[in-house]
């Protein structure tokens, strides 16, 4: 299963003519499964493209493929299925966490405002069956305090014989794949430990939240909604240890499409639901999204946490400078004409080309990157915004832009709940158990691809 921005001449896994452009992984109705008839037999299939798999590395392995096949709404109706028969040993209680960039594709889609949206897409889960909806603002808000104290750490620990700078974000799974499979060193010891929020998110749903309801991690079935389908690769390497055993933090990762395309073909009767919290909390909090243009926002957070810590320069409004083109970004911190942090952001594989040879020939005068792989950033995942003709359809994500950018952008400072969870549930954040939950290590690739062999 090779990938269409595979940066290796050669596939060892197909040859050319194998290797369709558009090739697919055809999924059937939940309801065919072992002849069952249903109230979802009316939903459409879902087609997994494997052209939209944006993790450039030399290839999806056979094993790989066949898990991504399985990471669709086939599998997600067969455990609502299996909830509604008689053996309640086998039910899973059923949580749905969405993503904030999915949101203002919901909203574009359904004419909604944001929070309209939220508890339509909700009140529609629930409706076929599921326990609880959560959104991932609160692992993203761990991911980016965890990646702010790091790069704090490595400013101090930086040197020229040990270089721990520039920092390179690792929440975009496309690009830490592309980085680990193909790059490897020195490239992997550059990228920041803290998990991503879809990870994270896993740990709070299967530890945190099962222990609070007294259920095994296993008997929790967990959805990721996102805009991208690296999130179906990124789901697969997800397990993490329990007292007795080993658990995927999501079991299943549907893209906002995906979802979509359920809610337009079902006649369920829908109620307007709100959002479910982590805690049991009874009010329905205001939506809000974090300080970027269309991600999580890890370059604007890291860099004011950085001013002050390290110079005690409190930075309000972040200003970019667009440079090479208008997905390479620049954000520097002066004082009396001197260069005190540079920050860039870039999106898109070509500029992440540029990240890549300029770090390796020693002439990066970047402390910080936040790298993501999709050109525009996390809203123009292809999940979400892509025409029919497999094109990225601009005027929705434009629609999509405006939409986020007018939401409410979430306080820097930790929430009291994330500041409760860091000693509730991970003992403090300098823990063994914190540095365990919310941090990451990389694998060696063994050989990465030769420069020369990497296209563009």
């Amino acid at each position: 299963m090779k990938c269409e921005h595979c940066t290796r001449k050669e596939c060892s896994k197909k040859t050319k003519t194998d290797d369709q452009q558009n090739a697919s992984v055809d999924v059937p109705r939940p309801a065919q499964e072992n002849g069952e008839k249903g109230e979802f037999h009316k939903l459409a299939d879902a087609k997994i493209f494997l052209s939209d798999c944006l993790a450039c590395d030399s290839c999806v392995t056979e094993e790989e493929g066949v898990q991504v096949s399985q990471q669709n709404a086939k599998d997600f109706f067969r455990v609502l299925n299996l909830n509604k028969k008689c053996d309640s040993s086998l039910h899973k209680v059923l949580a749905v966490s969405v993503c904030p960039q999915s949101l203002p594709y919901f909203a574009a889609k359904f004419s909604l405002s944001v929070t309209d949206a939220s508890r339509r897409l909700c009140g529609f889960l629930k409706s076929l069956g599921v326990h609880y909806v959560f959104d991932t603002m609160i692992a993203a808000d761990f991911s980016i305090l965890e990646s702010q104290r790091e790069f704090v750490r490595r400013y101090h620990q930086h040197s020229e014989q040990q270089p721990t700078l520039p920092m390179l974000t690792s929440a975009c799974p496309g690009w830490v794949r592309y980085a680990e499979r193909v790059l490897g060193h020195p490239i992997t010891p550059h990228l920041c430990t803290a998990k991503s929020p879809q990870q994270i998110m896993g740990s709070l749903v299967k530890d945190y939240f099962a222990r609070r309801q007294n259920l095994s991690p296993d008997k929790i079935f967990h959805v990721i909604v996102a805009p991208c389908y690296d999130k179906k690769l990124e789901a697969l390497g997800e397990d993490f240890p329990t007292n007795l055993h080993s658990s995927r933090g999501a079991d299943c990762v549907l893209t906002s499409g995906e979802i979509v395309q359920i809610m337009e073909q079902s006649d369920l009767s829908v109620k307007d639901a709100a959002v479910d919290t982590l805690f049991g909390d009874l009010e329905e909090g205001e939506l809000r999204r974090h300080d970027g243009a269309s991600s999580d926002g890890y370059l604007a957070h890291v860099f004011r946490h950085a001013a002050k810590e390290l110079f005690n320069e409190d930075v309000g409004e972040v200003t970019y400078r667009a440079l090479r083109n208008k997905d390479f970004q620049e954000v520097t911190l002066e004082r009396d004409g001197e260069v005190l942090l540079r920050f860039a952001a870039a999106c898109g594989f070509r500029n992440i080309q540029n990240v890549v040879l300029k770090l390796k020939k020693g002439r990066f005068p970047y402390h910080f990157v936040e790298v993501l792989a999709c050109a525009g950033g996390c809203l123009s995942g292809r999940g979400q915004a892509q025409a029919e003709d497999g094109r990225t359809d601009t005027a929705l994500l434009r629609q999509m832009e405006g939409i986020y950018a007018h939401m409410p952008v979430r306080p820097t400072e930790p929430s009291a709940h994330v500041q409760a969870l860091y000693q509730e549930w991970l003992g403090g954040a300098d823990s063994p158990r914190a540095q365990e939950t919310l941090h990451t290590a990389y694998g060696d690739p063994g050989h990465p691809a030769h420069s020369r062999d990497i296209k563009w």
